[in-house]
C-alpha cells in the first residue's frame, strides 16, 4: 500500500466548495500544501484530527496531537496512519443563480390575483469549515454550487416567495412598479437568510433580486399579460375597450353581413357607440323619410356623401333626394360608401358591399316589399303571396 508524501488540491473552477483527497494513507512526515483561500480539515474514525490554513505543513503529532490517542503513535517517529483530508474553498463565488416557482399575489395596481415569478443571484462562502463538512458533505467526494442549489432549493424558494409576497403586500407595490424597488427587496430578503445560512457554516456574501415578473408560463398569466398589452395599446392610441369592441362589431358586420340589415343590427348592438355616446348604437343608422340611412339626431350617416352621382345618367344631385332630379331614377345608396347603385344591383359598384338588404329596405319604404317577410311584390298587391300578410 503506497504511502502519500504530499497532499494538495489544485481546483479547476471556483464553484467547488469542498473536495476530498482520494487517498487516505498518510504518515507523520507527509507534506500538506494549502493554497490561499483554502482550508484543509482532517477526519479519522469519525473525529476531526485538525485543520490547517494556507501554507506548507509537515504532519506530526505536534500539529495533530489527537493522533497519539487514536493510533498510539510515539512522538518523533515517521509512522503511517489513515485519515480523510478535505479541502475547503473559502472564496466567495457570486455566480449561483436562483429562480422561484410561480406564486400568486393580490396586485396593488390591478386589484386582482396575479401569478408572479422572481429570479436573481446569490453568493455564499464557507465561514465554518467543520460545521459545513459535518452538516452538508457527508459521504460525498465533492460539493459544488449546483449541489448546493439543489440541496437548498426547497427552503430557499419557500423563504424567498414568502418574503416577496410580504414585501409587495406591505408596501403596496404592484408588478408594474416592482422594478424600482429591487434593491430594497433584495435587502429585505437577504437579512433573514443570513441566519439560515449560518446554521450550515456558510456566510451569505450577497443576495440580489434581478427581476419580478408576471408568470406567463401559466394559462391565466398569459391571458393577463395579453390584457395588459391591450390596455397599454388602448392608452397610447386613445380608445377604450368598449370602443374597440364596437370597431370589431362594425367591421365584422361589413364583411360578413348580408347587406344593410346586417349593418343596422351591428350598429344597434354597439351599446355605448363609437365615441362613448349613450344610445348612439341604437340610433346611429335608421331609415329616414327620404329612403336613406341617417342618424336620428339629423347628422350624416357613416360614409354618407352630401352629393352623389346618378347610376343611370351620371349627373350629380344631393344625397337627401330620393330620386335623381335629372332622370328620375330612384336613389339606391350603398350602406357603406353612400354611392348610388342600380335598384337591381346586388353589390355596390364602387366598394363591393352587399346591397340585398339595402334593396329590401328600400322596397319596404316604397311599399314594394312585404313588411313581415321582405318578399318583393308588384305595386298594388293587397296581400303578400308568400306569407299572406296584408300590404
Amino acid at each position: 500500500m503506497a504511502i502519500i508524501d504530499c497532499v494538495e488540491w489544485q481546483p479547476q473552477s471556483n464553484d467547488i466548495f469542498a473536495w476530498r483527497y482520494p487517498e487516505q494513507n498518510l504518515t507523520t512526515a507527509t507534506q500538506l500544501i494549502v493554497r490561499e483561500s483554502q482550508e484543509a480539515v482532517f477526519f479519522s474514525k469519525g473525529q476531526i484530527l485538525g485543520k490547517f490554513g494556507p501554507g506548507k505543513h509537515t504532519l506530526s503529532t505536534e500539529n495533530l496531537p489527537i493522533l497519539h490517542n487514536l493510533f498510539g503513535i510515539p512522538f518523533g517517529k515517521k509512522n503511517p496512519f489513515t485519515a480523510e483530508v478535505w479541502f475547503v474553498n473559502k472564496a466567495a463565488p457570486l455566480t449561483i443563480d436562483w429562480k422561484t416557482t410561480s406564486v400568486r399575489i393580490m396586485d396593488a395596481d390591478y386589484g386582482q390575483m396575479l401569478p408572479i415569478v422572481a429570479k436573481g443571484r446569490y453568493g455564499v462562502k464557507i465561514r465554518d469549515a467543520e460545521k459545513f463538512l459535518v452538516k452538508l458533505v457527508g459521504t460525498l467526494n465533492t460539493f459544488n454550487s449546483a449541489q448546493l442549489t439543489d440541496h437548498f432549493m426547497g427552503p430557499l424558494v419557500a423563504k424567498t416567495n414568502s418574503a416577496i409576497v410580504t414585501y409587495m403586500t406591505a408596501n403596496h407595490v404592484g408588478v408594474m412598479q416592482i422594478a424600482a424597488y429591487l434593491d430594497q427587496l433584495s435587502t429585505f430578503i437577504s437579512d433573514p437568510l443570513k441566519q439560515f445560512w449560518d446554521e450550515y457554516g456558510l456566510e451569505l456574501t450577497g443576495f440580489y433580486v434581478t427581476s419580478v415578473d408576471l408568470d406567463t408560463s401559466t394559462p391565466d398569466g398569459k391571458k393577463i399579460a395579453d390584457a395588459m398589452s391591450d390596455r397599454s395599446a388602448q392608452n397610447i392610441a386613445g380608445y377604450t375597450w368598449q370602443q374597440k369592441q364596437s370597431f370589431g362589431t362594425v367591421n365584422n358586420a361589413v364583411q360578413n353581413s348580408r347587406g344593410g340589415i346586417g349593418m343596422i343590427g351591428a350598429a344597434m348592438m354597439m351599446g355605448g357607440g363609437l365615441n362613448g355616446n349613450p344610445g348612439m348604437g341604437s340610433a346611429m343608422m335608421s331609415p329616414t323619410g327620404n329612403g336613406n340611412f341617417a342618424q336620428q339626431s339629423g347628422s350624416s350617416p357613416i360614409n354618407q356623401k352630401s352629393t352623389v352621382f346618378c347610376s343611370r345618367c351620371g349627373k350629380s344631385f344631393p344625397s337627401s333626394n330620393r330620386f335623381c332630379p335629372h332622370c328620375g331614377d330612384p336613389y339606391n345608396p350603398c350602406p357603406v360608401c353612400g354611392r348610388d347603385n342600380d335598384e337591381n344591383a346586388k353589390r355596390c359598384a364602387v366598394c363591393g358591399a352587399s346591397l340585398q338588404g339595402q334593396n329590401t329596405v328600400n322596397n319596404m319604404m316604397n311599399g314594394n316589399a312585404c313588411s313581415r317577410c321582405g318578399t318583393n311584390v308588384p305595386a298594388g298587391t293587397k296581400f303578400c303571396p308568400n306569407c299572406g300578410n296584408r300590404m
